[in-house]
């Protein structure tokens, strides 16, 4: 038995270093991707890369290879090849689609590719469904212009077929209009393509029905993935038991244009596992592969992290109020209760502000990386500088002069309620000079006051006779707090 162990420990410990090393080849196919920016890469060094990378699978199969017998031969689970080689022989093109023949259960032809794809996978519940509100939500919760931007599809991702049939009748009697229109498909991927799912590895401690549980769900998320990859520009991963945000489109489009010319892998609607998870397109055949690579060693939610990570995005990018909402009561493991919620949600049509593009400029003393920029994102971070003085400014300065129909700034956290701006007021300014290279306005208009170390105002157009160059924070009076600034929101008209 301890033999067992040793031999169940070097073999980890080479998985670990084959997962190291497919980090590794997903740095180089990003680097590689700038570099064909920059210049023509040579067939000669993709082919070196790639055979490297496959090199890596091949001295794995030779790798104690004495051990693996032992552990095969004492092992209760013996794998299929023919249906592990079926499945995984594309595994090498990273880049390529998954082979897998789906089967459209309810679809007409895509006529053009959409701005967004929406995706659900579903199997039957021992309790409870949420599917069909689900689908509802997303479309009801969508006005007219949104609804030609989206595609909707369903993976019933079941092996029992009859419950597919009754799934299909009731999604095809309900939105019909929608399928005719291109905007929603339903599919199924046969089981004949999914790798085995009995006798898998129990990490976590798992109990073995829920480690094929998560398996089979880490694959039929990667089979949705694989299809969805060139159905529109940007892919977003719901659950089968979700309630939408009025006109979340919308606000996911604003939100990815704040961010252009920014560098990002995931973008989070919700804090809640996988609801909500924001990806491009382009990023969704290797998603998917990276699922079926690991599919039996954790769940979809910690791959999705590690996914991220491995295409060097180190932090979460997440924005608030969330836009997604857990709705269900019983999960579909089981069926048993699951209560979770996202306290961020907020139901009602919320307006994510345009924040034009603009340089950011402070004399306060700057804590750590909190720097001014993070007040003006639409990620959730501030700027915390050190106790401010009479005199000292934030200072916006537009790349372009706006006018501007709402503004709104606040102060403080939750956390440190009292690191709030306690005297200081708004101005906005007119004709930028350059004054000890930093451009900045030679006049201001003073708007109002800070109260409770916030600063609010709407129509401010009609309020202010000229297009607006910079809006500064000017602090009135010295304070012994620290101060956070948690956002500054502006909508152009």
């Amino acid at each position: 038995m301890m033999e067992m162990r040793n031999q169940c420990k070097i073999l980890w410990q080479v998985r670990m270093t084959k997962f190291h090393q497919m980090k590794h080849f997903f740095q180089i196919l990003d680097k590689m991707r700038c570099l064909r920016k920059r210049s023509t890469v040579s067939f000669l060094g993709v082919l070196v890369i790639f055979l490297l990378f496959m090199n890596l699978y091949i001295e794995d199969s030779y790798v104690l290879e004495g051990d693996k017998q032992l552990i095969r031969e004492t092992s209760t689970h013996q794998l299929n090849s023919e249906r592990y080689v079926h499945t995984f022989k594309d595994l090498s093109n990273f880049s390529g689609a998954i082979n897998v023949t789906y089967r459209y259960l309810a679809a007409t032809s895509l006529q053009r590719k959409r701005y967004l794809t929406i995706g659900l996978s579903s199997v039957k519940r021992r309790r409870g469904n949420y599917l069909l509100e689900t689908i509802k939500s997303i479309f009801e919760q969508s006005s007219y212009e949104e609804l030609k931007e989206i595609s909707v599809v369903v993976h019933l991702a079941d092996f029992n077929s009859s419950w597919r049939d009754i799934m299909v009748q009731d999604i095809t009697q309900k939105f019909a209009h929608h399928i005719i229109a291109g905007r929603l498909m339903v599919i199924h991927s046969p089981e004949e393509y999914y790798p085995i799912l009995d006798g898998l590895k129990r990490n976590y401690n798992d109990p073995e029905d829920r480690v094929k549980f998560r398996s089979k769900q880490n694959v039929d998320y990667a089979f949705l993935l694989n299809f969805c990859a060139n159905t529109s520009d940007y892919y977003v991963m719901l659950e089968d038991d979700v309630r939408c945000s009025k006109n979340f489109l919308t606000a996911i489009k604003k939100v990815i244009a704040s961010l252009e010319g920014t560098y990002w892998v995931t973008l989070e609607f919700s804090k809640l596992g996988y609801i909500g998870k924001l990806y491009h397109s382009h990023d969704l055949p290797r998603l998917a592969h990276f699922l079926l690579m690991f599919y039996q060693e954790m769940p979809c939610d910690w791959l999705l992290t590690h996914f991220r990570g491995l295409l060097a995005q180190k932090n979460v990018i997440r924005f608030k109020p969330s836009l997604f909402q857990h709705m269900g009561y019983y999960s579909s493991y089981k069926g048993t209760e699951n209560k979770l919620k996202d306290d961020d949600f907020e139901e009602e049509s919320f307006d994510i502000p345009d924040n034009p593009p603009a340089n950011l400029y402070t004399n306060m003393n700057v804590f750590e990386n909190y720097e001014a920029s993070k007040a003006y994102s639409s990620v959730d971070e501030y700027f915390w500088g050190k106790p401010p003085s009479k005199g000292d400014f934030f200072l916006i300065v537009f790349e372009n002069p706006i006018t501007i129909k709402k503004m709104k700034v606040n102060t403080g956290t939750e956390d440190r309620q009292n690191d709030i701006l306690h005297h200081g007021v708004l101005d906005v300014g007119r004709k930028v000079t350059l004054n000890k290279h930093v451009r900045q306005c030679g006049t201001y208009l003073r708007l109002g006051e800070f109260k409770n170390g916030n600063f609010e105002m709407s129509d401010v157009d009609q309020k202010v006779p000229f297009d607006i160059y910079c809006m500064r924070i000017h602090v009135t009076k010295t304070q012994k707090e620290w101060l956070i600034i948690r956002s500054i929101s502006i909508w152009t008209s």
